[in-house]
Protein backbone atom coordinates (compact mmCIF):
# COMPACT_ATOMS: atom_id res chain seq x y z
CA UNK A 1 0.00 0.00 0.00
CA UNK A 2 1.41 3.11 -0.91
CA UNK A 3 1.60 6.36 1.44
CA UNK A 4 -1.48 7.81 -0.33
CA UNK A 5 -3.46 5.24 -0.35
CA UNK A 6 -2.63 4.71 3.53
CA UNK A 7 -3.62 8.44 4.06
CA UNK A 8 -6.91 7.63 2.68
CA UNK A 9 -7.51 5.26 4.89
CA UNK A 10 -6.01 7.12 7.88
CA UNK A 11 -8.36 10.72 7.38
CA UNK A 12 -11.34 7.91 7.64
CA UNK A 13 -10.52 7.78 11.28
CA UNK A 14 -10.11 11.27 12.34
CA UNK A 15 -12.31 11.56 15.67
CA UNK A 16 -13.47 15.00 14.74
CA UNK A 17 -14.13 16.38 11.34
CA UNK A 18 -11.39 18.96 10.37
CA UNK A 19 -12.55 22.21 9.51
CA UNK A 20 -14.19 23.78 5.66
CA UNK A 21 -10.70 24.72 5.02
CA UNK A 22 -9.04 21.48 5.70
CA UNK A 23 -11.69 19.56 3.96
CA UNK A 24 -11.36 21.51 0.75
CA UNK A 25 -7.47 21.10 1.07
CA UNK A 26 -7.75 17.65 1.13
CA UNK A 27 -10.59 17.42 -1.49
CA UNK A 28 -8.18 19.63 -4.18
CA UNK A 29 -5.10 17.57 -3.60
CA UNK A 30 -7.12 14.30 -3.80
CA UNK A 31 -8.62 15.26 -7.31
CA UNK A 32 -5.36 16.88 -8.57
CA UNK A 33 -3.80 13.73 -7.54
CA UNK A 34 -6.42 10.85 -8.96
CA UNK A 35 -7.92 13.02 -12.12
CA UNK A 36 -5.40 15.95 -13.15
CA UNK A 37 -6.23 19.83 -13.73
CA UNK A 38 -9.90 20.84 -12.97
CA UNK A 39 -12.34 19.93 -15.90
CA UNK A 40 -15.75 20.05 -16.57
CA UNK A 41 -17.28 24.33 -15.86
CA UNK A 42 -17.79 25.77 -12.67
CA UNK A 43 -20.71 24.80 -10.83
CA UNK A 44 -23.03 27.71 -10.61
CA UNK A 45 -23.47 30.78 -8.20
CA UNK A 46 -26.59 29.10 -6.08
CA UNK A 47 -23.92 26.06 -5.42
CA UNK A 48 -21.90 27.00 -3.30
CA UNK A 49 -20.33 23.97 -1.95
CA UNK A 50 -20.25 22.78 -5.62
CA UNK A 51 -18.49 26.21 -6.57
CA UNK A 52 -15.68 26.04 -3.06
CA UNK A 53 -14.67 22.39 -4.20
CA UNK A 54 -13.83 23.26 -7.75
CA UNK A 55 -12.05 26.75 -7.29
CA UNK A 56 -10.18 24.83 -4.48
CA UNK A 57 -9.25 22.36 -7.24
CA UNK A 58 -9.01 24.69 -9.67
CA UNK A 59 -6.56 26.70 -7.83
CA UNK A 60 -4.18 24.05 -7.77
CA UNK A 61 -3.87 23.69 -11.50
CA UNK A 62 -0.10 22.70 -13.14
CA UNK A 63 0.44 20.69 -9.96
CA UNK A 64 1.89 17.03 -10.70
CA UNK A 65 0.72 14.07 -9.16
CA UNK A 66 3.57 13.11 -7.13
CA UNK A 67 3.16 16.74 -5.36
CA UNK A 68 -0.68 16.66 -4.95
CA UNK A 69 -0.24 12.73 -3.39
CA UNK A 70 2.58 14.49 -1.03
CA UNK A 71 0.40 17.68 -0.09
CA UNK A 72 -2.42 15.15 0.87
CA UNK A 73 -0.07 12.99 2.66
CA UNK A 74 1.58 15.89 4.53
CA UNK A 75 -2.30 17.53 5.12
CA UNK A 76 -3.69 14.33 6.70
CA UNK A 77 -0.43 13.93 9.15
CA UNK A 78 -0.69 17.16 10.20
CA UNK A 79 -4.29 16.71 11.33
CA UNK A 80 -3.75 13.39 12.58
CA UNK A 81 -0.85 15.10 15.06
CA UNK A 82 -3.15 17.60 15.76
CA UNK A 83 -6.22 15.12 17.09
CA UNK A 84 -3.12 13.50 19.73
Amino acid sequence: MSAFEQAQKDVKTLTQRPDNNAMLALYAHFKQATAGDAQGERPGMFDLVGRAKYDAWSALQGMTREDAETSYIKKVESLMAAEK
